[in-house]
């Protein structure tokens, strides 16, 4: 390899916000990195991805107890990926929730992406030893589950394919506050290396009818307020489809991977070059458009090996 993944380089500490974005209501944020969200209910909390490790999930659980002493009874996870689920132990919740979809997908790959993630994105794994194992959900569900906290009720839904293939949200009614999960990103890139390209600007669109308040997405600062929302659906949106198209030309007219990564960053570059992780989600981005161009569905197990072979590739 001519150089090390964009990601490995990337240890500086972000400044971490907590913003309430809706009565009891908070998002967890850190600069580009991945975001938790916690719903207050009467007399329980929910947490809403657990972070990479139980080190950087008690960061988490340090801020909830500025503003509730209440028990964290549920973790909600919106996909399976490694830097969401591995600090679920840390809360010592009841009730962990994922789609069912994505229960298979630990199955299949979960300790695939463990492997390949913590190659990729050290930083993130602070204090790895602590955990445990693969996260496992107590209770699946295939389209929608409702959860009720005392008088606050908390919809869980699969609206469809994007950033994986089981991710889901979590709605708040009472507050019309949503959390997305990397379904929604805001001025930071969208990881796409398991995602499905063609159904996510359709899932988007599903969140957008909800015509919501605010919004806690995967990475980024909240989102409160119908224009901030909107934009960051619209960007998400622009960054996906703008990423596919090129790739897609490059490779149905038989081009190679490095041509279509050529032809992404000319179109990518301009417009998404100062995004948090832009550079580190580029290479598996440009090689998940190129299988799905040709046909591939299910996208591939990517395991450690598979990470270097593709980087030699990309760098010629």
């Amino acid at each position: 390899m001519t150089k090390q993944f964009a990601s490995a380089g990337d240890l500086a500490e972000k400044k971490i916000s907590f913003t309430e974005i809706g009565r009891d209501l908070w998002a967890f944020t850190a600069e580009g990195d991945p975001n938790t969200g916690v719903i207050i209910g009467d007399d329980a909390v929910m947490i809403v991805d657990a972070q990479a490790t139980p080190r950087l999930a008690n960061k988490v659980i340090e801020k909830i107890r500025t503003v509730t002493d209440k028990p964290i009874k549920y973790v909600v996870l919106t996909h399976y990926h490694a830097v969401r689920v591995l600090g679920a132990s840390a809360y010592g919740a009841s009730e962990i929730f994922m789609s069912e979809k994505a229960r298979s997908m630990v199955v299949e790959r979960g300790q695939e992406d463990w492997d390949s993630e913590f190659g990729r994105f050290p930083r993130l794994f602070q204090g790895h030893e602590s955990i445990p194992g693969l996260t496992w959900p107590t209770m699946t569900f295939n389209d929608r589950l409702t959860v009720h906290m005392g008088k606050r009720r908390i919809d869980l839904m699969f609206l469809g394919r994007a950033h994986t293939a089981g991710d889901i949200v979590a709605y708040v009614p009472d507050e019309n506050v949503m959390f997305t999960g990397d379904i929604v990103e805001y001025h930071s890139a969208c990881y796409c290396g398991d995602g499905h390209f063609s159904d996510w600007p359709m899932t988007l669109e599903e969140i957008r009818a909800f015509d919501l308040d605010a919004i806690a997405p995967g990475r980024g600062d909240a989102l409160v307020g119908s224009g901030m929302v909107n934009d960051a659906i619209d960007s998400t949106a622009d960054f996906v489809m703008s990423t596919y198209r090129p790739i897609a030309r490059v490779a149905q007219g038989g081009g190679s991977l490095k041509e279509a990564w050529d032809a992404c960053r000319a179109a990518c570059d301009p417009k998404f070059a100062d995004y948090a992780i832009y550079e580190h989600c580029l290479p598996f981005n440009v090689a998940r458009a190129y299988d799905e161009a040709l046909g591939i569905d299910t996208p591939r197990i990517w395991t450690a090996e598979r990470d270097k072979a593709m980087w030699e590739a990309l760098q010629g």
